[in-house]
């Protein structure tokens, strides 16, 4: 297997992390932004469909504005089972911290895809929620960089 991959994907997924340490500790705080977004996404009135993501929910009938609710705390609580993912990677096995940010980094990018197929109609205002994601997927990009390199991995080589 190709060292990048190997590291991603290592042959057992025990509790030695070998990365850069920060991204160890990045990791925590993404972990924690996430769990916040996804509890209010579960528990706040709107979801955040209107106040963070400016989903104009006022503008909708009733029905509609519930529905779109429902679907927001549907997606909070798909992200918080991912939250408990990371949480189980963070507390015991420490060498899945790669393969946990590239699911960042790719639940980023799916998003926006899905996102330009199907736009959503905003309020004219951005709201802060897009400046939260693009932090969000900045940090984790730094962090799968940082989660692929470090000192433990030159002693996981064999002598040539």
């Amino acid at each position: 297997m190709a060292p990048l991959l190997a590291r991603i994907f290592p042959p057992q997924f025990d509790n030695r992390y070998r990365g850069h340490k920060l991204a160890l500790w990045l990791l925590y705080a993404l972990t924690f932004m996430n769990l916040a977004i996804s509890l209010v996404a579960i528990f706040s009135r709107d979801g955040g469909a209107q106040s963070a993501d400016g989903i104009p929910l006022d503008t909708f009938g009733a029905a509609g504005a519930n529905a779109v609710i429902g679907v927001v705390a549907f997606l909070g609580l798909a992200n918080l089972l991912l939250c408990l993912f990371f949480l189980l990677a963070l507390v015991r096995y420490r060498a899945m911290i790669p393969l946990t940010y590239l699911f960042l980094v790719v639940q980023y990018l799916a998003h926006k895809s899905v996102g330009w197929m199907k736009p959503i109609p905003r309020m004219a205002t951005p709201p802060s929620g897009h400046l939260v994601t693009m932090l969000i997927f900045a940090l984790s990009l730094l962090g799968l960089i940082l989660s692929l390199q470090g000192q433990g991995y030159r002693s996981d080589r064999q002598p040539t």
